[in-house]
Order: C-alpha cells, then sequence, then structure tokens
C-alpha cells in the first residue's frame, strides 16, 4: 500500500526559487514546509555558477553562484524544513496531491495545502534548432560545459565556437578562456545580442573574443569528434546567404541558443500555459490558473538576474503561505482580474493578469522586448487610456525591463492593462 503523508506546503524544485519560496513561507508562519530535489544537493544551477556577480540587490554585495545558493541553504535548515533530495515528482493533481519516488522511500503520495512550482528550465539542444552535419562527440550545451568544468574538473576542449550569445554562452566563453582554450567565435543569428550588456562587455570584448551577428551554424563537420564548423551569414528572415560560408577549424561546439521552463507537472496539473513564456499563467501573487499553485523563477519566465527570481520567489512564499494559513477556500473566484496585454514591441508581460489591482499598493510588471530599442518610452494604459509613460536610454531583448505600478493609476472597473513601446521619431 502507498504511503501518504500531509505538508502545509510543498515547493517542487530547490534552485534558487525553491529555496527562496520556502526560506519566505517559513518566516510567514507556515510549519509543515517540504522542499522536493531531484538531484543530490541544494542549489540548483547555482552551484555550477562559480563567477561573482550574484547578490548585489538582496545581499548589497557580490557573491558567487554556491555562496549566494549557501545563505539559503542555511535559512533553510535553521527553519527546520523537510529536504527530500534524489527524489523525482512523478504526479501532479489539480487537488495539490502527489506522487513522488525516491530509490530510498519508493513511492510516496504527499497532500500538501498549497504547492510552489520551482522547477526552473532546461536548455535547447542541437535536435531543438535542427543544425545539419554529423554527429560526433563536441556537441553539447554551454551549461552542460559549464557543469563539466566547474563541477566535474573536465577540460571541454581546446579551440571552440559558441552559437548563441545568451548568458550561459558568454560567460562560458571566458570561463574556457581562463582554462586555456581558444574561443574562436561566438555567433548569434539574431542582429542582437541574447545575453546582459555587462556580460558582453566582460566576456567577450575584454577578452577581444569576436561576437558574429546574424551569424548561424550551417554545418557540423567531424566523424568521431568535431572537427570543425561551417557559419554563414543570414538575412532579414534568417535563412543562409550563400556565398557567406567560413569554416573554423575546431574541436567542440556549444550551444547557448535559448532556455525552456520545465513545465511538464504543470501541464499535468491543468495549468494554463502562456505560449509566450511557455511557463504558467499567474497572477501578482504568482497564483497559477489552479487554485493553490503557485510558481516562481525560470518555470515561470526565464530571467537574467538571479536576485529578480528571488524577489519574485519571496512573494510566492508569502501568498501560498497566506492561503495555507488562511484556510481559504482554494476555488473562491478573485473579486477583480484584469488581464495585461503585450503590446506593440513587447514580446510578453508578467503577470498576465491581476486580482488586486484595487487593494495591492504596487504591482511589478516585468516584460521583455521584441528587438533593440535607443532612446524609445514604454506606455502603459488601462483600458485604451495611457497612465503611464516612461523613457528608457536602451531597451534589449536580453535584459528584463521592470515597471512598478502604483495602483493608484489603474482607474476602478479596469479590464485591461496594455504596454507597448513608443519609439521616437
Amino acid at each position: 500500500m502507498r504511503k501518504v503523508i500531509h505538508y502545509e506546503l510543498v515547493v517542487i524544485g530547490g534552485g534558487p526559487g525553491g529555496l527562496a519560496a520556502a526560506v519566505e513561507a517559513r518566516e510567514s508562519g507556515v510549519k509543515s514546509i517540504a522542499v522536493i530535489e531531484r538531484d543530490t544537493e541544494l542549489g540548483g544551477i547555482l552551484q555550477q555558477c562559480i563567477h561573482n556577480g550574484f547578490g548585489l540587490t538582496e545581499f548589497k554585495e557580490e557573491l558567487t553562484g554556491p555562496e549566494y545558493a549557501e545563505r539559503f541553504i542555511r535559512e533553510l535548515e535553521r527553519g527546520g524544513i523537510d529536504v527530500m533530495l534524489n527524489t523525482m515528482v512523478m504526479e501532479l493533481h489539480h487537488d495539490r496531491r502527489l506522487v513522488v519516488t525516491s530509490a530510498e522511500k519508493g513511492i510516496t503520495e504527499i497532500h500538501a495545502g498549497a504547492v510552489i512550482l520551482a522547477m526552473g528550465c532546461r536548455e535547447r539542444t542541437r535536435g531543438a534548432i535542427a543544425i545539419p552535419g554529423t554527429r560526433p562527440a563536441g556537441v553539447m550545451t554551454a551549461g552542460t560545459a559549464q557543469r563539466y568544468i566547474n563541477v566535474e574538473g573536465y577540460r571541454v576542449g581546446e579551440r571552440v565556437v559558441i552559437l548563441g550569445s545568451g548568458d550561459i554562452g558568454l560567460i562560458m566563453a571566458r570561463r574556457l578562456t581562463l582554462e586555456g582554450a581558444k574561443v574562436l567565435a561566438v555567433a548569434e543569428v539574431m542582429p542582437f545580442s541574447g545575453g546582459l550588456m555587462r556580460n558582453i562587455v566582460q566576456c567577450l570584448e575584454d577578452y577581444e573574443i569576436p561576437l558574429l551577428l546574424s551569424h548561424t551554424v550551417t554545418d557540423i563537420i567531424g566523424r568521431d569528434r568535431v572537427e570543425g564548423v561551417v557559419l554563414q551569414q543570414v538575412d532579414e528572415k534568417l535563412n543562409p546567404i550563400p556565398g557567406t560560408e567560413k569554416r573554423y577549424e575546431c574541436d567542440t561546439l556549444l550551444l547557448s541558443v535559448g532556455l525552456i521552463p520545465e513545465n511538464e507537472l504543470s501541464r499535468m496539473a491543468g495549468i494554463q500555459i502562456d505560449p509566450m513564456t511557455r511557463g504558467p499563467r499567474v497572477n501578482e501573487q504568482m497564483e497559477t490558473s489552479v487554485p493553490g499553485i503557485f510558481a516562481c523563477g525560470n518555470v515561470v519566465h526565464v530571467h537574467d538576474l538571479v536576485d529578480f527570481v528571488t524577489e519574485e520567489s519571496r512573494c510566492a512564499g508569502r501568498a501560498a503561505a497566506q492561503k495555507v494559513l488562511a484556510k481559504a477556500e482554494v476555488a473562491d473566484p478573485p473579486k477583480i482580474e484584469i488581464q495585461t496585454i503585450a503590446g506593440t514591441g513587447i514580446g510578453y508581460v508578467m503577470p498576465q493578469r491581476i486580482t488586486q489591482a484595487g487593494a495591492a499598493d504596487r504591482v511589478t510588471l516585468m516584460m521583455r522586448v521584441k528587438k533593440v530599442y535607443k532612446g524609445a518610452e514604454i506606455s502603459v494604459s488601462a483600458d485604451d487610456r495611457e497612465i503611464l509613460r516612461k523613457p528608457f536610454g536602451h531597451l534589449a531583448p536580453g535584459e528584463m525591463v521592470r515597471l512598478d505600478l502604483s495602483s493608484g493609476l489603474v482607474p476602478s472597473g479596469s479590464r485591461t492593462i496594455g504596454i507597448e513601446v513608443i519609439e521616437k521619431q
């Protein structure tokens, strides 16, 4: 017979999002909390991010990834929060019932008063972007290479080409250079980088590594091991331009071509998924479309800074705690529901709905633009009536935009909040 246990709150994922959410829920008064993590240790991706730059917002000091994670792991231990390592969640139901399995305890059923999803995201692979060519060794994602070098202690290659200018790819360009490898180029299919400007400067320009915009890999050469790749320019429709091929002799190709939120469990529970973010649609309290199930961090939308993940996850932890402690009817419909709409130039807006605009003092809107803008403005409208306009010197898809919206700006009875980019003429 299957063992059944009960918790007031279950957090799925022991990365930065799950850790912050669990700690915040504990500080908010929840006594019975479990964090479920499929890996052998807590901390998630932070454990392999040994570079500094973390914590400037959250702790007002510069930390490495493991140092940042350790701050929350200690809080978790002090709070007496249960941790289930090497444990996989096999099922998640809309009534907050979970089925988990581990080698140590076998199959267990868990009933939770509330659930927080913090499963993070995974990297897109070669198969997702259909690069032609042979299938030799030496082709891997940037995150895999980061783990090999920083955690396992392996050197992944001598001459490297990186496809994609996401932040992990940029950081790995520097890391490989410091380990003695030669990074020949970072190619990016878009006409702009997908990473933070500070990473472009510190990881590429400072080491004189070329960034080739509007380029992609059109062939991988090699039988047993990568011997070279062909880079080619692309046009406005991202189609390769004949005659622009250039072969690079290399033994390694790293892929930094995007991240996909891990939402198999979210779909299993019947949670609405946003087609743009590929994460759950949430309100300003990080509650999904299924009452009592919350989500935070990269499982909702891909962040550029872990400090923002922490801030968002703390919000989810507080809201889940309120739900548990109030023993509210989780099926109660919201009294107010305002839909956020991504307008011209905006890729997505999060949260997708606001249920307390009349009560909350402030709602933070997070968004990404579709292209690079210089000297543009972002306009916010309630039911097509502009309520806020803010100028920005620089906007780029790789850098998240945050806007704090005061509840006093939103007229009572509003049904939509639209956000768009206004280009200066």
